[in-house]
C-alpha cells in the first residue's frame, strides 16, 4: 500500500578486509565507519568467506563482532579473486563451482559452530551472483552447494528462475531490496560496474521510494513498480 512503509532489514557485507587491510566498500567511504561501527547498525550481516575477501582471522573477529550485537549472520561466498574484489568475470567449471562453495561457506559454518552461532542465511557475493543468472549450470552448481548447508539464499528481486531452482533444492530464496546499486529498466540489478557509485541521499532516497512506494528509479531516471508487497 503506498503511503505506508514497511519494516526495512538491513543487510551488509561484512568482514571484507584482508589482514591488515580494510576494504574501502562504499559503507567505510560514506558512513565513515569500519565494521566495528557499522555492525550496530544492521540486522544481518553477509560475511566473506576468504575467495573475494577476508581471511580466517578477520572471519572469526566478524563473527564475535556480529554476535555480540546479536546480527545474524549469513556467509557471502564469492569467486577467487582477490585482487579483483570479486567483481570480474571469470570461467569455472560447475563442478569446480559446486567444491568452492562448499569450501567457504564449509569454513565459516565451522567457525560459526565454534562460536555456538548458526548459519542464518547464504547471499553469493558479486560477480558470482550476476554468473549465476547468465549460466543455469553454474546456478545449480551453487544451490547444489548451498542446499548441503539447508539455510535460506538471498537475492535480487527479478530473478525467478533462481527462485524456481531453489525450490528444486528445497531451499528457501529470499528477495532482497539493493539501495546501493541501481536497477535498468527491466527491473534487473547491475553490477557495480555499471552502477552510478551511491551517496548517503542516494540510499536513504530508494529506501523510502522502495517502503513507501515500491517503486525505484532506474538507471535511466525512469520509476517502476518493483513488487516488493512484504
Amino acid at each position: 500500500m503506498a503511503g505506508y512503509c514497511k519494516k526495512v532489514e538491513i543487510n551488509c557485507d561484512m568482514g571484507e578486509g584482508f589482514g591488515k587491510w580494510k576494504m574501502l566498500t562504499w559503507s567505510v567511504v560514506i558512513l565513515q565507519g569500519p565494521d566495528e561501527d557499522l555492525m550496530k547498525l544492521m540486522d544481518y550481516a553477509n560475511i566473506a568467506c576468504g575467495f573475494h575477501a577476508g581471511d580466517p582471522t578477520t572471519m572469526i573477529k566478524t563473527i564475535r563482532l556480529a554476535k555480540e550485537h546479536g546480527v545474524k549472520i549469513g556467509a557471502h561466498p564469492g569467486l577467487q579473486d582477490l585482487f579483483g574484489f570479486g567483481r570480474r568475470k571469470m570461467e569455472i567449471h560447475p563442478d569446480d563451482m559446486y567444491a568452492m562453495i562448499l569450501y567457504q561457506v564449509g569454513a565459516l559454518k565451522a567457525m560459526l559452530d565454534a562460536e555456538g552461532v548458526p548459519l542464518n542465511h547464504i547471499k553469493p557475493h558479486g560477480e558470482l551472483f550476476f554468473y549465476m543468472q547468465r549460466d543455469l549450470e553454474i546456478m545449480d552448481a551453487v544451490l547444489r552447494a548451498c542446499s548441503v548447508f539447508k539455510v535460506p539464499v538471498v537475492g535480487s528481486k527479478g530473478t525467478e528462475h533462481q527462485g524456481a531452482m531453489c525450490k528444486k533444492y528445497g531451499l528457501e530464496f529470499v528477495e532482497e531490496a539493493y539501495t546501493d546499486l541501481q536497477y535498468n529498466k527491466q527491473k534487473k540489478l547491475l553490477p557495480a560496474s555499471e552502477s552510478k557509485m551511491a551517496t548517503v541521499e542516494d540510499i536513504y532516497a530508494r529506501t523510502m521510494s522502495i517502503g513507501l512506494e515500491d517503486e525505484v528509479l532506474d538507471n535511466e531516471g525512469v520509476k517502476s513498480t518493483v513488487g516488493f508487497n512484504g
